[in-house]
């Protein structure tokens, strides 16, 4: 099988090679583009292949591969021991302005240290309330075992839609969701102090008090990763 590769070392192309994967270009015809890292990974949005991702980052996770393992990984995708699946790309308007996009995870977090914001949430036009947090996290299934996790969300299957999680809520009451992509989701800052916006683990500026952020699908991108992903 031939396989391209974004990022990495010389490593990560030998492990490909230990694999039994033929290593080219990515204009040479490969069956699936292996991204290692982050960086390589958030390069699929603005670039996106024309084969399926292969996500490698250094811990893997249910839709990512490990780093040490991937030569076992792509033995597997090799032997037809994989699955493809698809993943919806996040598109980002800041009151109206596109801003962004995000494969894995869209974060509000406020920018002061121990300090605490208020946010209205909005699913097409079902208002969910207000929730006092030091954030939100919106993880979509690719990036839904990351920060998403760490904050109590769940691990979401592909097509099960994304994960809205409040980061460290004032109240034990506050619920984490998983919301489809049918409808847009709207964040509004409601109290005064700069809030960050960080998408796949970049800092993209600020949001204000009475500002909105809205996030809906703007595409997919299909990834493959061995069928059995906890041995990776």
């Amino acid at each position: 099988m031939n396989v391209a590769v974004r990022g990495g070392d010389d490593d990560d192309v030998a492990a490909l090679a230990v694999g039994g994967a033929t290593v080219v270009d990515e204009a040479d015809d490969p069956a699936v583009v292996a991204a290692v890292g982050d960086a390589a990974i958030r390069s699929a949005v603005d670039d996106p292949p024309e084969v399926p991702l292969l996500p490698v980052t250094e811990d893997g996770g249910r839709h990512l591969v490990a780093r040490d393992a991937l030569d076992a990984a792509v033995a597997a995708v090799v032997d037809g021991d994989r699955r493809v699946t698809s993943h919806p790309v996040l598109g980002l308007h800041h009151d109206g302005d596109a801003v962004a996009r995000a494969l894995r995870d869209v974060t509000l977090v406020t920018d002061a240290p121990a300090s605490i914001s208020e946010y209205a949430v909005t699913v097409g036009d079902e208002p969910l309330g207000s929730v006092r947090a030091d954030g939100f996290v919106v993880a979509t299934p690719l990036g839904s075992d990351g920060y998403a996790a760490a904050a109590g969300g769940p691990i979401l299957e592909a097509g099960a839609g994304v994960a809205v999680v409040p980061i460290a809520p004032f109240s034990t009451a506050a619920e984490t969701r998983a919301v489809d992509l049918d409808v847009p989701l709207t964040f509004s800052v409601e109290r005064e102090g700069t809030v960050a916006l960080v998408v796949d683990g970049v800092h993209r500026g600020v949001v204000d008090c009475g500002a909105d952020l809205r996030i809906e699908r703007a595409g997919s991108l299909d990834v493959t990763t061995p069928t059995r992903t906890e041995k990776f």
